[in-house]
């Protein structure tokens, strides 16, 4: 029988801007709909949550992500071996480097599924298994990354749409011998994405950067050149060390970010260690 929570949450803020612990919850228990309502306001003004030492199964994984909405089942993981869906769990994506090596592909800062029309509202990651050392992972907040930029280039981004782009996804299915016309109807199914350079958060009101250097290609009506050079400065926002978070993972952490308001990179420097991840994904709304 599943265990309730009956402790009341609290949250230790871990760095200034970004990222909060909470204690007080148990993912695996049937969750009052108040304390799901306290993790999302959490969520919306923290980015990022961590739950240590949660001892849960997939099922409960499942569960407690669909408290916050539908969930994604991902088009393209489960042609990709080091990044595919649960066997019998299509929501879950199991995310996994064996010690005889593996893909990485997450080790450089971004926002998840941007490329789709309509983006996840976050990311509930769980470690099965974690390196001895190495494998943490970084998130930044947008918002004050936005917040950081001059007043000229505010007024220059302010208005502009930016085109997101799966074309990593299709270089991965074609390492994985899937036949070009597939992926062409794959294409005519997830066209390019245009979303707004700047972002207002729908439920805080906050604006964000929201370009990332893995799916954003361009910004809509410039050249090359010109928009080249304000995306790497744009992209460049992530590396203020006062917009970042780091966390050390255990087996037994989870982390639930909101892909709204934040970017997240995967540090690749454990070698052939071994690093076991499920993550279930809250689909979301259009960016504005």
């Amino acid at each position: 029988m599943a265990t309730i929570a009956t402790t009341r949450p609290t949250l230790h803020k871990v760095t200034g801007s970004i990222g909060a612990e909470v204690e007080g919850v148990t993912l695996s228990g049937d969750l009052p709909q108040e304390t799901i309502d306290w993790i999302s306001d959490a969520l919306v003004e923290n980015k990022v949550l961590f739950f240590r030492d949660q001892d849960i199964r997939r099922e409960d994984h499942i569960a407690f992500g669909r408290r916050f909405g539908e969930l994604e089942v991902h088009p393209f993981a489960k042609h990709i071996s080091a990044f595919n869906t649960g066997d019998d769990d299509p929501e879950i994506i199991v995310i996994e480097s064996r010690k005889d090596g593996g893909a990485r592909g997450t080790d450089m800062w971004h926002s998840d599924v941007t490329w789709r029309l309509e983006p996840s509202l976050g990311s509930i990651l769980r470690c099965l298994v974690g390196p001895e050392a190495g494998g943490d992972t970084m998130w930044a907040n947008m918002e004050t990354a936005y917040d950081l930029l001059d007043d000229e280039t505010k007024q220059r981004i302010e208005g502009l749409e930016a085109e997101h782009d799966w074309e990593n996804f299709r270089n991965g299915l074609r390492n994985a011998g899937v036949p070009e016309e597939k992926i062409a109807a794959m294409s005519e199914d997830f066209p390019l994405a245009r979303h707004p350079v700047v972002r207002t958060h729908p439920v805080s009101g906050r604006k964000a950067i929201y370009v990332n250097s893995i799916f954003t290609t361009r910004i809509v009506g410039m050249d090359k050149a010109e928009s080249d050079a304000l995306l790497d400065k744009l992209f460049r926002q992530t590396a203020i060390p006062e917009v970042q978070v780091r966390l050390r993972w255990k087996p037994g952490t989870v982390a639930f970010w909101d892909n709204r308001s934040t970017q997240h990179y995967a540090v690749g420097d454990y070698g052939a260690q071994h690093r076991l991840m499920e993550r279930v994904t809250v689909c979301g709304d259009r960016p504005h």
